[in-house]
């Protein structure tokens, strides 16, 4: 069975939950990407930021990522991410990681590998990080290093793990699936597990930044279909977390295999599993950049806000693009009336990278709601307009 994660994981109840100040039930954050830098020592070739090795003008000072965390702690308790680029290469990262333990958040970070040495990976554990996340793109350091366009990042991160093991500091593995590596995913798995990380997340390809290149190497919809069946199958046969990322079908898929089996998805009985679902964008996940600017995630590159003029909280509260994000019923196509609509959702950044509409319907679904669920939302959205 998958181990259960720690508490205030942003799966535990997802969407709308009681307000701090008030305990009224609204939307809050239960996850924040924050990519304190874009400088990184990496080339990936499916980089969403298209990150270079260098200085970046303009990006968040100290004081300004002091304030942010400030703001977000006033009226939510969600788990940030260090990312990048690579944010070890920012001088202050133990300052802010501090600043954000110190205040009650949940701090975790994703290094690329090379700089995670013993002495770092404890100045992690004195600064409060609670777990790390590195990427492992191929079975073999080979398929690893083109996948990330430097020789020896595959040996990096190995050093990197038995770093961090060293300290005790707990650690997930994230791997990028695409055609170049999805025959390798059944090994990639094995070597996590060997490895002993407390999470395996699958990301599905979102061809953006250096990544809009590899729209070839989507998998089809069909091997998708696949590939999201393989997670179901082996979620119980490994002694960690496994899930998909950017993989919002999944969780319709999960419903659909429990109840063939008749069993109903409740939390009583699956927790986490029965308490997630696909696409968080807007909902219960964020993304802040190096400069401020607030979108649903980091693959979508539509700006929501901007932290320099206004406090995350408000952004939050007012975005039009997330408010869109929570009115499933409002999504284009399939997605607008399918059944699993409240669970999955569709990616929202795939369908802007294909059509340049985010409320377009997933385009690598291959599921067909049923013609009751599409009279069902329209009887909805009329009775609401009455």
């Amino acid at each position: 069975m998958n181990p259960p994660m720690p508490k205030g994981h942003p799966h535990e109840v997802p969407g709308m939950e009681g307000d701090k100040a008030t305990g009224k039930k609204k939307w809050l954050p239960k996850l924040i990407a924050w990519e304190l830098t874009r400088s990184c020592n990496l080339d990936c070739i499916h980089c969403r930021a298209a990150a270079r090795f260098g200085p970046y003008p303009n990006e968040l000072t100290t004081e300004e990522c002091l304030a942010m965390l400030d703001d977000v702690a006033s009226f939510s308790s969600p788990i940030i991410i260090m990312t990048g680029g690579e944010p070890m290469l920012r001088d202050d990262i133990w300052e802010i990681a501090r600043h954000g333990t110190d205040l009650g958040l949940r701090m975790v970070m994703a290094p690329c590998g090379f700089l995670v040495t013993e002495e770092t990976a404890r100045r992690m554990i004195d600064a409060g990080i609670q777990r790390v996340s590195f990427s492992i793109d191929g079975a073999t350091a080979e398929s690893h290093d083109d996948f990330r366009r430097v020789k020896g990042a595959f040996a990096s991160v190995m050093t990197a793990i038995e770093n961090v093991k060293k300290v005790g500091l707990d650690f997930q593995v994230n791997t990028t699936i695409s055609r170049h590596n999805l025959h390798e995913l059944p090994r990639i798995l094995e070597l996590v597990v060997s490895l002993g990380a407390k999470a395996h997340h699958p990301f599905l390809l979102v061809p953006t930044g250096r990544g809009e290149a590899m729209k070839d190497q989507e998998i089809s919809p069909e091997d998708y279909e696949k590939t999201l069946t393989w997670f179901y199958e082996m979620r119980d046969k490994v002694p960690l977390q496994f899930k998909p990322t950017c993989a919002p079908h999944y969780y319709r898929i999960f419903r659909q295999k429990e109840r063939e089996k008749g069993i109903a998805v409740r939390p009583e009985t699956h927790g986490l599993d029965a308490m997630s679902k696909g696409c968080m964008g807007g909902q219960s996940f964020a993304f802040v950049s190096n400069t401020g600017k607030v979108q649903i995630c980091g693959f979508l590159d539509v700006e929501c806000g901007d932290i320099r003029k206004e406090p995350f909280s408000v952004v939050w509260e007012n975005s039009e693009v997330f408010r869109q994000m929570r009115a499933w019923d409002d999504y284009n196509g399939r997605c607008g009336y399918c059944e699993y609509r409240s669970v999955c959702g569709g990616c929202r950044a795939r369908a802007y990278a294909f059509t340049g509409d985010y409320m377009d319907e997933e385009p690598f679904c291959t599921y067909q709601p049923g013609e009751a669920a599409r009279r069902a939302r329209d009887a909805k959205k009329a009775a609401k307009g009455a």
